[in-house]
């Protein structure tokens, strides 16, 4: 701490000094303001109370009003990660923000003015780290857990639980029930006595379970335990029935009425007649005797049995008629099957436009190819025919695949190889068609080049030559012709 004095020098009062004519106070500055600046030069008096040398600076006419009421409230607003620790500095004991002193407040309270201290640095404000927020966040973010009554509860349900206990409690075995239970899904030997075992010694299983069935419909317990197992009193109080008799509901009515302890409690008169005609089917009733396999040399097996039958009795006897159909049906299918491998070749090239797939132009079997805007036609004759075909006309180019071809001659022409290679296509149909542009007439015909254009009726096509096979073609038919 500073010493006090009690003198404070005093600034002579000249226009360069007066705080109107200071460039640090503008026209209509606020009291605060005023207060602050007459502070900071040091123009107070020593003589006096705080106010009175207040007042000796500041005009009557600024002293004459009300200071400026504020509101003490604190703006709420969403604070960031930085000021959720250093908030909790200014709440008081009760959690509410401290209000701030007012202007006249903090003027009574003013004592002797002391020396200039050095301001107080503020205090560094405690950075909160991200991690720790976001973990927060997370935290927050997280679902509630599962509730136990459906964890660790696996494969099995709870309707399968309720059926093991029924089971056991009829049965008292654990083998019968394996056998003789139908659960939700399929369970071994093993995985079902691990389970009655749990339920038997596994607290948490056998409280989960028990949560669980508490919450079963009581219409899917009554149907599950309608399926309950026969115990083996039960089967022997239905084997007192004869199995030579033809009991009537009011026979099982009156058994079920005289042994209620013995019955399970959701027997029914129904239920009881059911099960003892499967006793009866499958010969288990006291009563009813199965015969004995005869034993000895006259027991025949299946290899007996089979050396003494005759496979010419065996045979069905022959039907002329039922030949004959036959056979016309098969020449049927032959036919169809053979039309169907002339058409694949179409339908390939009908394929391979969809799918993009071109493949090669030539191969070691084509001559040439009449290519098209989507369909290729291979020539691998001597001699094809160009036309429409019908169901009775059968030729080797259909061009009617290209586009549309009503205009077209179901016979429109031919295309022949001659010996020395040359080309020459023939009109055989009723309308003219071109190639390189000039026009072929009925009954004309014209030598075709590679690169050839054929158009025929709105139909365009390309003619390829194989000229390798071609040379080949030409040497050999040279060197047939006579020197």
């Amino acid at each position: 701490m500073s010493q006090t004095t009690n003198e404070v020098p005093i600034l002579p009062q000249t226009s360069e000094n007066t705080l109107e004519n200071s460039p640090f106070v503008k026209k209509g500055q606020k009291f605060a303001t005023t207060v602050f600046l007459a502070h900071s030069h040091g123009s107070l008096s020593a003589e006096g109370t705080p106010k009175q040398r207040i007042s000796q600076i500041i005009p009557t006419q600024i002293m004459g009003h009300e200071p400026r009421r504020t509101s003490s409230r604190s703006i709420k607003r969403k604070k960031f990660d930085d000021e959720l620790v250093e908030s909790s500095l200014i709440k008081t004991e009760r959690g509410r923000v401290a209000k701030l002193p007012t202007v006249t407040q903090v003027l009574e309270k003013i004592e002797p003015v002391e020396k200039e201290q050095p301001p107080v640095p503020p205090p560094e404000k405690k950075k909160v780290s991200k991690s720790v927020t976001s973990s927060a966040k997370r935290a927050k973010k997280q679902k509630p857990p599962a509730p136990a009554s459906s964890k660790d509860l696996g494969r099995w349900k709870a309707q399968d639980d309720l059926a093991l206990i029924t089971a056991v409690q009829q049965t008292n075995d654990l083998t019968a029930v394996h056998l003789g239970v139908k659960f939700s899904c399929r369970f071994t030997l093993k995985e079902i006595q691990e389970r009655w075992y749990a339920l038997l010694y596994d607290p948490i299983i056998s409280k989960l379970a028990v949560q669980a069935m508490n919450q079963i419909h009581p219409d899917v317990i009554a149907e599950v335990q309608s399926k309950a197992l026969y115990s083996k009193e039960e089967e022997s109080l239905l084997g007192t029935i004869a199995s030579s008799s033809q009991p009537s509901l009011e026979t099982f009515q009156d058994l079920l009425e005289q042994n209620p302890d013995s019955f399970y409690p959701l027997r029914t008169a129904k239920a009881l007649h059911n099960h003892w005609l499967l006793l009866k089917q499958y010969h288990l009733l006291p009563d009813q005797s199965v015969q004995p396999i005869p034993r000895g040399d006259h027991v025949l097996n299946f290899s007996d049995a089979e050396e003494m039958m005759n496979d010419d009795d065996l045979k069905d006897p022959k039907d002329d008629i039922l030949e004959q159909e036959l056979s016309v049906a098969d020449r049927r299918n032959k036919n169809e099957i053979r039309h169907l491998e002339q058409e694949l070749p179409k339908w390939q090239v009908l394929v391979d436009s969809v799918t993009g797939i071109s493949p090669q132009d030539f191969d070691n079997q084509t001559l040439a190819v009449l290519r098209g805007r989507l369909v290729r036609y291979l020539m691998r004759s001597k001699e094809i025919t160009l036309g429409r075909a019908t169901k009775d006309n059968q030729i080797d180019v259909d061009l009617s695949l290209e586009g549309p071809a009503w205009k077209i001659s179901r016979r429109q022409g031919i295309i022949k190889l001659r010996s020395n290679g040359d080309f020459f296509i023939a009109n055989e149909g009723k309308r003219p068609f071109y190639v390189d542009g000039k026009a072929i007439l009925a009954g004309n015909k014209q030598k075709l080049n590679n690169n050839s254009v054929v158009e025929i009726s709105c139909l365009r096509f390309i003619f390829l030559i194989n000229q390798d096979l071609i040379n080949v073609i030409r040497t050999e038919s040279q060197k047939l012709v006579p020197t």
